[in-house]
């Protein structure tokens, strides 16, 4: 049951018991999305949340000149959630066929009032995230595109094999045969490349 890959996740963040969580995650719904779906464009307004328990969701922006320019790639156990009541300045799409957890953000405060242990859980969540997305960027501001190369090799290393080289480039803020050399001089020319 793919809900288990969630149970598991709550448990880093609730003294609740597996029953209970069960009965908690009981009407949570889970889709599944073929890749290359938009969950969200850039400039609509948001109005969904999302949890990855299978798969992997690109979040990336077009500036004005028609560039893309990736900001995050968001796979399993991992939350996705624009927060913005104006229009996103990013798009969302699956990489792969994904199934997702997905969240109403217009009823989210109603899920909290019915079960309030959820909106502690989840704060503690965001908490996570927010903390983790500060402390990588702080890291990538200040190393350079080899160290953010082995950077993410270390702490997300399946994820070279899962996204396009060009895709990789632009969200370590290079160009892809920059990191072509770089994963060459690391001795990692032999892994695959996605188109």
């Amino acid at each position: 049951m793919m809900k288990e890959v969630l149970i598991e996740y709550m448990k880093r963040f609730t003294d609740l018991s597996e029953a209970e969580l069960i009965e908690l995650t009981a009407g949570i719904p889970v889709s599944t999305f073929r890749k290359g779906t938009i969950l969200l464009n850039q400039g609509d307004v948001p109005d969904k949340c999302y949890f990855v328990l299978k798969g992997c969701v690109r979040q990336y922006a077009v500036d004005e000149h028609g560039n893309e320019n990736t900001f995050n790639f968001f796979t399993e156990e991992q939350s996705v959630t624009i927060f913005t009541d104006k229009g996103s300045p990013y798009s969302l799409s699956c990489l792969e066929d994904c199934t997702l957890i997905v969240g109403d953000l217009a009823t989210e405060q109603a899920s909290y009032d019915a079960h309030p242990v959820l909106e502690a859980m989840t704060r503690k969540m965001i908490q996570e995230d927010m903390g983790a997305m500060r402390d990588d960027f702080s890291s990538f501001i200040s190393s350079s595109p080899e160290e953010r190369y082995h950077d993410l090799m270390e702490k997300r290393p399946g994820l070279v094999d899962r996204v396009p080289q060009y895709q990789l480039a632009s969200y370590l803020g290079i160009k892809p045969e920059s990191l072509s050399r770089i994963k060459k001089r690391s001795g990692a020319g032999h892994l695959r490349i996605v188109d």
